[in-house]
């Protein structure tokens, strides 16, 4: 992504960049600071943690344990706690990676007693369709499911965001409930 493009998009008023990679993440943090709230959106490797702990404000795809156990210790290390969503593979996708749903209850009470990770909510890439109702679906089942861990009050997990809906689909996402899109390509075009 052309850093000055994200720079003109801070010039009218965009807080919050989403990485699909660690490297390019830690690039821009390199060049524009933190004016902005990073968020990392893709599939985050155990072995990268370190290069991004310190300068995300969230990330959107905590989806195993040992995962957690580095998110954890790196947070620990830096004497902060770090907010996290954990990413859901609603569809059960092969080609995509998070907890199915019938997992993410036990995952979440697995790690719930890990000091330095705040679970903040839920995310989900959805199918790439055509048409966005044909995945309706998806989106109103991670819903239900946030309501579903809501209601159990959990310590230190809060269902505070529904990360889901990206430019192909996140009308369809919001009507659903989400109330974080991501929607890069609406905005900046087609990563080259």
């Amino acid at each position: 992504m052309d850093i000055g493009r994200i720079k003109e998009a801070i010039q009218y008023g965009i807080t919050d960049i989403g990485e699909n990679r660690t490297q390019e993440l830690v690039n821009k943090y390199d060049i524009i600071g933190d004016k902005v709230n990073y968020h990392m959106i893709g599939h985050l490797q155990t072995n990268k943690v370190k290069y991004l702990i310190n300068k995300v404000s969230l990330i959107h795809s905590l989806d195993r344990l040992s995962l957690a156990k580095e998110l954890n210790k790196r947070a620990g290390n830096h004497g902060i706690i770090i907010d996290t969503l954990v990413q859901v593979n609603v569809a059960e996708e092969e080609s995509k990676f998070g907890l199915k749903v019938d997992e993410v209850i036990p995952f979440i009470e697995s790690i719930q007693d890990y000091e330095n990770i705040r679970i903040k909510g839920l995310m989900t890439i959805a199918p790439y369709v055509d048409n966005a109702e044909e995945i309706r679906w998806v989106f109103r089942e991670l819903q239900q499911l946030s309501e579903n861990i809501k209601n159990k009050g959990y310590a230190n997990v809060k269902m505070d965001f529904l990360s889901m809906g990206m430019t192909n689909d996140y009308e369809v996402a919001i009507e659903e409930g989400s109330n974080m899109v991501r929607i890069g390509t609406g905005i900046f075009g087609q990563r080259k």
